[in-house]
């Protein structure tokens, strides 16, 4: 409140054509964002990307919300190539351990499947199905509900499901996020869960956030992984695995996943799982094509920017103005021309 009342303020006494600030989510970046909407100042809302040295910006508020509904002719439109396939695959078989992202909470090396499910007393003729959660208050802040209220709703609705299908295993990995991120979570997913069921079916398996299974291996065991908001939905049909979205999922409405928009949809597609079946060509194409735009175009990369602890204080080198000036730094002249001018942040790399 003291936020709004202070920007409310500053922009009654002063005029300014954008506000760029952090995030765009919570406080007091939330509320600044706010005012300035409402009294017609243009806003621009930046966050480290994943990989390494780069950073999201946005046009009218956080990314997580403009990501969702961005124009498909945005990521569609550029020319695709083997060579840009290869720069993909490469870039996402290395996210398995996080080797080239200064955002990651993957921290084991990629294993073998086979010997993760035996640790889970999951015989290897079994069907699996996975699940990925959201950090609890993450999901709530991010993303709009859909086929449920929330991410709880949605994931024990899910356990009810697969409790009355022991022909099917399901493995619920819970989002290493909730211990490994810079807030750590008080609402943990284990605790939701057991205090809706004291002892789980046999066929139902919960991964914890601390328990160091890499879930890349994990979901690439599975027959169909069902997420709510969990950015591995643009990742897992690269490589041909079918993915159930529930929640706004930035790869929802993309045409790679099934989207679901209420429970008595989700109900039914759940009854024909497993599928048996990895995702068409064509298909996993359009997800590479989409993870491409967002990786190596929507991410942009800053030459000057130096490796940091999430969230801390940025470190940067630059020797002199010359580095900063047009020209000098391609990802910067993107980022300051979407400042200046509006343009869209897109690195053609």
């Amino acid at each position: 409140m003291y936020t709004a009342a202070v920007i409310a303020r500053l922009l009654s006494e002063h005029r300014y054509d954008v506000a760029v600030f952090h995030h765009g989510i919570y406080v007091p970046q939330g509320a600044v964002g706010d005012v300035c909407r409402q009294r017609g100042v243009r806003v621009v809302n930046w966050s480290p990307a994943y990989r390494d040295r780069s950073y999201l910006f946005s046009h009218g508020d956080s990314y997580h919300k403009t990501m969702i509904d961005e124009p498909t002719e945005q990521w569609s439109g550029f020319e695709w190539s083997k060579e840009k396939a290869a720069k993909l695959l490469a870039y996402l078989e290395s996210r398995r351990s996080g080797g080239n992202d200064w955002i990651s909470f993957q921290r084991q090396g990629e294993g073998e499947a086979a010997k993760l499910l035996k640790e889970l007393q999951i015989a290897p003729t079994r069907p699996v199905v996975g699940l990925l959660t959201n950090v609890m208050w993450d999901a709530q802040l991010h993303f709009r509900a859909n086929a449920f209220a929330s991410m709880l709703d949605w994931l024990l609705f899910t356990i009810d499901h697969f409790a009355r299908r022991p022909d099917v295993e399901l493995i619920i990995r819970v989002h290493p996020a909730e211990v490994l991120g810079t807030v750590k979570s008080r609402q943990r997913v284990e605790d939701e869960i057991r205090s809706r069921w004291r002892e789980l079916p046999a066929n139902i398996h919960v991964v914890g956030p601390d328990d160091p299974k890499n879930t890349y291996t994990l979901m690439g065991a599975c027959d169909t992984v069902l997420v709510y908001g969990t950015k591995m939905a643009i990742e897992l049909p690269c490589w041909g695995i079918p993915v159930v979205i529930a929640g706004e999922a930035w790869a929802r409405g993309k045409g790679f996943t099934t989207d679901v928009s209420s429970a008595a949809e989700y109900e039914a597609i759940l009854s024909r799982l497993p599928s048996g079946r990895r995702l068409a060509d064509e298909i996993v194409e359009r997800a590479r094509v989409y993870a491409y735009h967002l990786f190596f175009r929507r991410m942009i990369p800053v030459k000057f920017a130096r490796k940091h602890r999430y969230l801390v204080p940025f470190a940067y080198e630059v020797s002199s103005l010359a580095a900063l000036a047009p020209g000098a730094d391609p990802g910067l002249d993107v980022i300051c021309d979407g400042v200046l001018s509006g343009s869209p942040f897109v690195f053609e790399s």
